[in-house]
């Protein structure tokens, strides 16, 4: 076990040593601090790279059902969007408040999950409990940062470009830092986590079947290739795998919260982007007041293929979000592994190397 970061102090004739808090004493996993930042720059890496097909995802599932749909299915909304609202005004809204709580999100939720799996490996919980557990306790602690992002997020990508012509979404924000302050203004700061218990229903559940199926599939993997480092064919397979069954498994939660947290509030005096139109108008798009109401409102009125909206882009978004998230993941594992093989990782090992002696 490393003890370099380790307390002690004499006592009776007795040494007392506090164990590193990196938690580094099975050999069976990656030194902790190296699973946080290659969780941290894998996760982030896949949300930016994928950001474009979640794009088309939201618009799929956000848009009014009470005139006639624009998009029809993933690949002609993909083309219809790049074609009139461009990449990086259509495709890619919503990609500041989505970065700003990627990185902070999966930092923590790789911290709290590899710190709790270890600890329940430590007193010898089956491993697919520990997964299990690991994965739906980073996922609600990580909820502080990426809720609030996706609220700005999914309202960003629903709305496409300042002053969109091609989709009437009810909102106008000319960038995140505007969006924010009318959202708040106008709807509190509560708004910020509209759709707060959808996200959690559809997150804890996705990273704990994620997570939990990435490691059975890696775990096989090894088995039958050996050794411990995996083709990046084999890591993207599974990967790709433990996201595409997570995601299918979670689109009717995904779908009411895409709904409940781009739908306009119905407080008076609001300003024409958060205001919608009165309840008793026909044309007025439906509004949820919650979760179980929202699933039962589209089972009856648009059968089971209305819970299950948008799941081809989700699907398609989650199984390669997590195939490009593992394969960076474990890529920069094997780099920080290579690198502290010379001295040259962690940080602090490179800076001692810097200073004068």
């Amino acid at each position: 076990m490393h003890v370099s970061d380790a307390s002690s102090s004499e006592a009776d004739g007795r040494r007392l040593v506090i164990p590193s808090v990196r938690l580094d004493g099975n050999p069976n996993f990656p030194p902790y601090f190296d699973t946080i930042v290659a969780g941290a720059i894998g996760g982030a890496s896949g949300d930016f790279i994928m950001h474009s097909v979640d794009t088309v995802k939201t618009r799929v599932q956000g848009q009014p059902h009470h005139r006639p749909l624009k998009y029809q299915n993933m690949v002609q909304a993909y083309r219809l969007i790049w074609k009139e609202e461009g990449v990086l005004r259509g495709l890619y809204a919503g990609i500041t408040p989505a970065m700003l709580g990627s990185l902070p999100a999966t930092t923590l939720y790789f911290s709290v999950y590899e710190f709790t799996k270890r600890t329940l490996t430590g007193y010898h919980v089956p491993e697919v409990v520990s997964h299990l557990t690991a994965g739906s306790l980073g996922d609600l602690l990580a909820s502080v940062f990426y809720v609030p992002s996706e609220v700005l997020k999914t309202r960003m990508q629903l709305q496409g470009r300042y002053n969109n012509p091609h989709f009437i979404s009810g909102y106008n924000y000319r960038n995140t830092w505007h969006a924010t302050k009318v959202i708040v203004k106008y709807d509190g700061f509560g708004a910020l986590f509209h759709g707060f218990t959808a996200t959690i229903l559809r997150d804890v559940p996705y990273s704990a079947l994620q997570f939990a199926c990435y490691e059975q599939f890696k775990k096989f993997a090894k088995l039958n290739y050996g050794g411990e480092q995996l083709p990046i064919g084999i890591d993207l397979l599974t990967g790709s795998m433990a996201g595409g069954i997570a995601g299918a498994i979670t689109t009717p939660l995904d779908l009411m919260k895409t709904l409940l947290q781009t739908q306009q509030s119905r407080k008076k005096g609001g300003s024409s982007s958060t205001s919608p139109p009165p309840p008793t108008d026909p044309s007025a798009p439906k509004h949820y007041s919650g979760i179980l109401e929202g699933m039962v409102w589209n089972y009856r009125n648009h059968g089971l293929a209305g819970l299950f909206r948008g799941v081809g882009p989700r699907v398609f978004w989650t199984s390669l979000q997590s195939a490009v998230m593992f394969v960076i993941y474990e890529q920069v594992l094997h780099v920080e592994e290579a690198l502290r093989k010379r001295g040259d990782w962690p940080p602090s090992e490179a800076a001692a190397k810097l200073l004068p002696k």
